[in-house]
């Protein structure tokens, strides 16, 4: 089982990581983060919205965000402006941050249940693995996104966990 400690860790290393594609995005303009390069969500802005749509979802379900208005296959397209999607992920990176600064040891026990729009069902797992999960999907797509803005030229800071987050992070 995880703990609140790692939960700490991991929602420092999604802030920064997010800080650093952000930065690399930055260096290129609109077409270029929208232009279509292949992958599962299409484009850079595609991908980068998928993450924070995924976040808000999991974040729903763990901390009572509202809900997005669109299921994954609108995801790609949720938020349309660059300093609009920016600003969300500011602000979801600062609230899962605060969220996992809340949790307790009892908070990743037991299981979760809810309804899954991708599934059409109702699932229950335990909520340490789906918070595992949460972190796991970004991490997934992130490197989706990394890989993008290095073919555009863009260039993107370490990515390795040891050396992204400091002893803040890691000491619990």
């Amino acid at each position: 089982m995880i703990t609140p400690a790692w939960v700490r860790a991991m929602a420092a290393y999604n802030t920064e990581m997010n800080r650093r594609l952000y930065g690399a995005a930055e260096t290129l303009d609109d077409a270029a983060r929208h232009a279509e390069r292949g992958a599962f969500f299409g484009s850079i802005h595609g991908t980068l919205c998928h993450l924070v749509w995924g976040d808000t979802v999991w974040m729903h379900r763990f901390d009572a965000w509202e809900r997005p208005p669109t299921g994954i296959p609108g995801s790609p397209g949720w938020i349309n402006g660059w300093d609009d999607l920016k600003a969300r992920r500011t602000a979801a990176d600062a609230g899962i941050e605060a969220w996992a600064a809340r949790l307790t040891p009892a908070d990743l026990e037991g299981e979760l249940t809810w309804f899954s729009g991708a599934t059409n069902r109702e699932m229950q797992r335990p909520r340490w693995l789906l918070v595992t999960h949460m972190f796991n999907h970004q991490t997934h797509h992130r490197g989706q996104a990394h890989a993008m803005l290095t073919a555009a030229g863009a260039t993107v800071d370490d990515t390795d966990l040891p050396w992204v987050i400091g002893p803040e992070a890691w000491a619990g």
